[in-house]
């Protein structure tokens, strides 16, 4: 009986894994470092708190020069929780990080993190959104 249990566990979480697969561009954008420079550095700053105070589902906790932070995760909550940084780096420029967490790890973030980077970081750099795939319509 144990040894059914182990299985049916396995192949739900191979299948949750095979699921949630990240697409490599998706990979690509959310990987791809954010380095700005004087005052692109300003605008992309203020784009990061327009799309966390978009997206977020928590309020605030911190908001400053190099930290924008959300509380969260609530327990169980498949809603990210953000935390968005800013480092200076020895040749002047800054790197802006990225980072999204729920409290679901085997069920999942909704938006998932990977995508949810893809979008910021699309975001802070031009100021425009990402096209979202088109859904099919639900039957009555």
């Amino acid at each position: 009986m144990k040894t059914i249990g182990s299985v049916i566990a396995c192949a739900l979480v191979a299948g949750c894994t095979a699921a949630n697969q990240v697409k490599p561009e998706t990979m690509q954008a959310a990987t791809a470092p954010l380095i700005c420079r004087t005052d692109q550095c300003a605008l992309w700053w203020q784009r990061a708190r327009q799309w966390v105070a978009q997206h977020a589902q928590y309020p605030l906790q911190t908001d400053s020069a190099d930290v924008i932070e959300t509380s969260g995760p609530a327990g169980g909550s498949g809603a990210p929780a953000f935390q968005v940084t800013r480092a200076g780096n020895a040749d002047g420029s800054s790197t802006i990080g990225f980072a999204a967490h729920c409290d679901r790890p085997l069920v999942g973030c909704r938006p998932d993190p990977w995508q949810a980077a893809a979008s910021f970081k699309q975001f802070v750099r031009s100021g425009t959104e990402p096209a979202q795939p088109a859904r099919a319509p639900t039957p009555p």
